[in-house]
């Protein structure tokens, strides 16, 4: 299927912001700042690093709040055209026009997307406290499993073989770059910590393929507007995050200042007491609110499938940006490449890239029986059936020719569609 102009821009748009996205996520966890005072040392305050990540989700729901603006934007461009027909309409007579009907912005079924979006998204920021931002991004790769086998549940999506090959090739990348994460340390974490971040980020992305599915859902069969749908997940999500989770985490028990789980008031302090932590949090908040736009936007023009193969494709650019920041700017940020196990993370990515390509069809491997399409194994039909002698008619003959010469044509050029993307 090929791609239009606006489809590419969309895709370019989705790839850009969500690199930013993942590099100034991480960013902020490398920045070491004095935050809120501690009681257990006489009030007075340190230099920690700034690890929130349930932080960092109440500020990626404000991002995604801010497409509202964008809704209300979209909708009064569509009252002005309406008008303008209107009023062309009265000086044409007999030109009736239909009525424009506004569909309401607040939905309930919204808060289901809304709650895999903090659960996911909050697994995934733990995650990324026990390992690299190119390794993290890697992980991620992990969704098109997940993508795949519920949009088979839920969506009726046909998987074929070549479908099923691409999975086992992603786990198998997925495994080399968690060995690689696991053998090398740069954080100073132990291969405990590791692992667990591992884990609660492959979680993260079951979490989130389920979203995507759920979005995918109400994009095609509701035909919701993507940034109401980001909008309305934001508004749902700053509300739920301010009135309930955060507050709950500063009273439940943990290793940050003042013994709280998630100590926002600290997170509020080091974002004051710090403009290049505050740059990074703008820089995650404008990006989310972009990168939600414009994968949704990619989920409605193309499929939930096309959206897991940019987020693979966008693990390069944050790798690379990795690396240039730590060889050239400052060694504070980004990561340095690992000579010893480096060449293992690069197999692993290179089999999720083979992985992902392999299932979304990018690679044609139909001259391998067992992985052709189903459509091209069934067997075609070529009989004519012939009227009995006593009944033939010469216009029952030629309708019947018609017929086995078009369906001749359409299986020459293969113009029907496959109904799986």
């Amino acid at each position: 299927m090929a791609l239009s102009g606006v489809q590419i821009l969309l895709m370019i748009g989705m790839l850009v912001t969500g690199s930013i996205n993942t590099l100034s996520k991480k960013a902020q966890n490398d920045c070491v700042v004095e935050g809120y005072p501690d009681r257990s040392s006489n009030n007075t305050t340190k230099p920690h690093e700034f690890d929130h990540p349930w932080f960092q989700t109440w500020i990626m729901f404000i991002g995604e709040m801010c497409c509202l603006i964008g809704l209300c934007i979209a909708r009064r461009r569509e009252r002005q055209a309406y008008l303008k027909k209107e009023a062309l309409s009265r000086k044409q007579e007999g030109e009736v026009l239909e009525p424009l009907v506004q569909k309401k912005v607040f939905h309930l079924i919204f808060l289901i997307p809304t709650l895999c979006d903090l659960v996911g998204t909050s697994l995934a920021g733990i995650g990324l406290l026990y390992v690299d931002a190119s390794v993290w991004q890697m992980l991620r790769g992990s969704i098109i499993i997940f993508a795949g086998i519920l949009s088979k549940i839920f969506l009726k999506r046909k998987l074929q073989a070549i479908h099923w090959l691409g999975m086992i090739v992603t786990m198998l990348g997925l495994v080399l770059v968690g060995c690689s994460s696991v053998f090398q340390n740069h954080h100073g974490t132990s291969a405990s910590h590791t692992l667990l971040g591992i884990a609660l980020i492959i979680g993260s992305q079951l979490v989130s393929a389920s979203q995507m599915v759920i979005e995918e859902l109400f994009l095609k069969s509701r035909n919701f507007n993507p940034l109401q749908v980001v909008g309305m997940e934001g508004t749902f999500g700053f509300l739920t995050m301010s009135l309930a989770v955060l507050p709950a985490m500063y009273f439940i028990p943990g290793p940050q200042v003042n013994d709280s789980y998630e100590n926002s008031l600290d997170a509020l302090y080091q974002i004051a007491n710090s403009s290049k932590l505050l740059i990074f949090c703008l820089l995650y908040l404008v990006s989310i609110a972009f990168y939600n736009y414009f994968g949704l936007s990619v989920t409605k023009s193309l499929t939930a499938v096309h959206r897991t193969l940019i987020d693979a494709c966008r693990t390069i650019l944050v790798w690379a940006a990795d690396l240039v920041t730590y060889y050239a700017f400052d060694k504070n940020f980004g990561e340095p490449f690992d000579k010893s196990y480096g060449l293992l993370q690069v197999d692993g990515f290179l089999f999720l890239l083979i992985g992902t390509a392999l299932y979304n069809q990018l690679v044609d491997l139909s001259w391998i029986h067992c992985l052709r399409k189903l459509e091209e194994l069934k067997p075609v039909d070529t009989t004519i059936t012939v009227p009995s002698p006593k009944h033939i008619q010469r216009g029952d003959f030629e309708e019947s020719y018609q017929s086995f010469d078009e369906h001749s044509r359409l299986i020459d050029h293969d113009e029907v569609e496959p109904s799986y993307s």
